[in-house]
Parts: C-alpha cells; sequence; structure tokens
C-alpha cells in the first residue's frame, strides 16, 4: 500500500511540476503595470566586469563593451581581475580609453571579485557582464531604460546562443532554454523574474549589496534581494546578449553550478518563502520544484520496483527504461536522424535532472569546487559572434 501511495504521490509531484505550472503560468491573469520604459533616461552605469584568465576574450569583450550605443561620458568599465595568471591584466591595461579601470585581486572566485568591484562602481547602475560574451550594441541602452520607472530595481536582458551547427549538447538545450525565457517574460509580466542572466543584468547601485564569497549565483541572490526589498525584476527581450557555440559538456556544469547556488540560495534567504516574497508561489513552483523533481522521479522509480509484479508495473518499468535509453543512445545517433527528435529532449531532460541530484553536494564540498571553466571552441564562434555584431552594427 504504501509503495502506491508513494507512486501517486511522486507522479503528481511529476505532473505538476512539468504540466500543470507551466499551463497555470500560461494562464496566469494578474499582470503588474507595464513597465514605464523611457530610451531617454541616461544615468551614469559602472559595467563590473570580473575575470579570471580571460585573455581569449578580453580584448573582444571591451571592444563590444565600447560599441555599445550609450553616451561615454555616462559610461565606466571596472575590471576585475580575479588572480589572473595569464595575459588578461596586460591586455586591460593596453587599453588607452580611460574609462577602463583595472582593479586586482588575489583569487578568490567570482563572488569575491564582484563585492571588490563594487566598491569603485560609482555609477547610478551597475552593470554586471561576463567576459566570453558579446552584448548587442543596444542592449546597455535597452537595459538603463527600464529604470525610469521607479518601481523597477534590476533588469536583465536575453542571452543567444549561436550554433555552428544545430546538433550536439548546446542545441540539444534549446528547448529547454526556450522555456526558461518565456517564463522569465510570463514572470516579468506578472511582477518580478526570479533569476538574471548572469552575463546581463543591471542594478540600482543603492540596491547592490556584497554577497557571500563562495557565492555560487550572484546572479540569483542580487536580483532576489532586489524583489524582497519591494522592487521590481525586469526582463527585456530586446537587450541582447551572444554566447558562443560549440561547449564542450559546458550545460551540464553551467546547471550543476546554478541549481548547487539555488540551495544556497533556499538556504541563506529564508525569507523568500514567507509573505515577504510577492512571487513566492512561482518560486517554489519554478525554482524550488528543480531542485525537487529528480527526487520525486527517483522515489517514483524506486515504488515502482516495489509495487506487485503485473501489467501496470511492467507498463510503468518499461516506459522508464524507454526514456532511460533514448537519453543515452542520443549522442549516437546520426546527426540528422529522424529519432534525435525525441531522443534529444530526453537527453536534456536527464542532463538537467541529472545535475540537480548531484548539486546536493554543495553542502558537501567547498562550493568553488563546483565551478569549472566553460571551455569553447573559440575560433568557430568568434565567426559567429562577428557576423552578429556586423549585423547589429
Amino acid at each position: 500500500m504504501i509503495p502506491v501511495l508513494i507512486l501517486w504521490f511522486t507522479a503528481m509531484i511529476g505532473l505538476y511540476i512539468v504540466a500543470v505550472y507551466p499551463i497555470l503560468l500560461r494562464c496566469w491573469r494578474r499582470a503588474a503595470p507595464p513597465v514605464k520604459k523611457d530610451r531617454e533616461f541616461r544615468p551614469t552605469v559602472s559595467v563590473l566586469l570580473a575575470v579570471y584568465n580571460g585573455e581569449d576574450f578580453i580584448q573582444k569583450k571591451l571592444e563590444s563593451l565600447f560599441a555599445l550605443k550609450y553616451p561615454a561620458n555616462l559610461l565606466d568599465v571596472v575590471v576585475v581581475s580575479d588572480g589572473s595568471t595569464d595575459a588578461t591584466d596586460e591586455i586591460v591595461a593596453s587599453f588607452a580609453d580611460c574609462r577602463v579601470r583595472l582593479v586586482k585581486v588575489p583569487h578568490g572566485g567570482k563572488a569575491a571579485a564582484l563585492n571588490a568591484g563594487m566598491i569603485h562602481a560609482s555609477g547610478e547602475v551597475v552593470f554586471f557582464t561576463d567576459v566570453r560574451q558579446t552584448l548587442d550594441p543596444d542592449a546597455l541602452s535597452n537595459l538603463v531604460a527600464n529604470f525610469a520607472d521607479p518601481s523597477v530595481g534590476a533588469v536583465t536582458g536575453a542571452p543567444r546562443f549561436l550554433h555552428a551547427n544545430r546538433v550536439g549538447e548546446q542545441a540539444d538545450m534549446d528547448l529547454y532554454w526556450r522555456y526558461e525565457l518565456w517564463t522569465r517574460q510570463r514572470h516579468s509580466q506578472i511582477d518580478s523574474v526570479l533569476v538574471t542572466t548572469g552575463w546581463i543584468y543591471a542594478v540600482r547601485r543603492t540596491l547592490a549589496e556584497p554577497v557571500p564569497p563562495d557565492t555560487l549565483t550572484d546572479d540569483a541572490i542580487i536580483p532576489l534581494r532586489v524583489l524582497l526589498r519591494g522592487y521590481r525584476v525586469i526582463f527585456d527581450p530586446a537587450a541582447l546578449a551572444f554566447d558562443y557555440a560549440d561547449i564542450q559538456g559546458g550545460e551540464f556544469r553551467r546547471k550543476l553550478r546554478t541549481l548547487a547556488g539555488l540551495w544556497q540560495v533556499c538556504v541563506r534567504v529564508p525569507r523568500l518563502f514567507t509573505r515577504a516574497n510577492r512571487m513566492r508561489f512561482h518560486f517554489v513552483s519554478n525554482k524550488v520544484a528543480r531542485l525537487v523533481l529528480p527526487w520525486a522521479i527517483l522515489c517514483f522509480s524506486a515504488a515502482t520496483l516495489a509495487i506487485p509484479a503485473g501489467p501496470f508495473r511492467l507498463v510503468l518499468l518499461l516506459a522508464e527504461l524507454t526514456v532511460l535509453a533514448l537519453a543515452l543512445l542520443d549522442g549516437f545517433l546520426p546527426r540528422h536522424f529522424l529519432l534525435r527528435r525525441i531522443s534529444s529532449p530526453a537527453r536534456s531532460f536527464l542532463i538537467v535532472n541529472a545535475a540537480s541530484l548531484l548539486s546536493v553536494m554543495v553542502f558537501f564540498v567547498r562550493p568553488e569546487t563546483l565551478w569549472r571553466p566553460t571551455r569553447v571552441k573559440v575560433g568557430t564562434s568568434q565567426r559567429l559572434l562577428n557576423k552578429q555584431a556586423e549585423r547589429g552594427s
């Protein structure tokens, strides 16, 4: 009897997370007033860029920043070199533009570097970005325009992944990212997004507070603090940033880090589970649910094995094994094989939930061990980014 109850209970949890909540979100009618976006609004902006051994990307990144269509006298760039041992510091120092300030700190991780950079950020708005991605020339203007509305405390933009071809691990995650961006857009319309994109988000300087040095997801804890202080956190799809293609195992590492960071947020900011969080229902249904789902799946599988043998048990076991087999087979299938239309989503589902299971390691190991640099094929990806920049200019 108990295995049957566990089976149905975990099935309902999984069904709610995967199907019911997205339907509720789609049908949600209550919405906050539209943001009073003003493209003529021009506060001072400090760009905060934490870098560790970024010699392959830093020059292109700085060029991208100085190509932004934003008044030069209102923009300064703070590059925090997090104990870089390559040519990063020399490349930054070679820029004659007086708007670039290089801050050197001992290697302590991104969060500690950002904390050091906040001390030097003097603009009314702090724009957080990373070294690898390039920006659409209008990205900053679109972000900043939202701060004309006094209810807005933080704004994030839209990531764009550029693929040399539509295959590989990153391409397999396209469906996941489309759902993620749609979710952010809906949350933003309802009130506020729950996380931002770490390489394109901006915060009012008065709301940008230091984070614990071992924080894995500054792009979650900083905007959620803004939300708890009564401001809105907005998603602006017109503010674009472009990431590299052909990430080698990068998506799994990215999800492992972000989900481990989500565990940190849940433990360190318990107010998110109280009425102080206007988006509590959505936070639990969307973010906390991602941490719960793989455990529900494991319990469902264990309960399947524990129920009496029979046709129902056999059907469940075959269904579970089929999904697992498709996910594992996906990497071996030919590039344009028809079966990949279902094997790729199965693989993506497996990757995300495997990362979620392993994310609990954040409580047993030093958080920085979960942060690994993402490897990319710079040549192919850079050509794609150059083409995108030419289209945007």
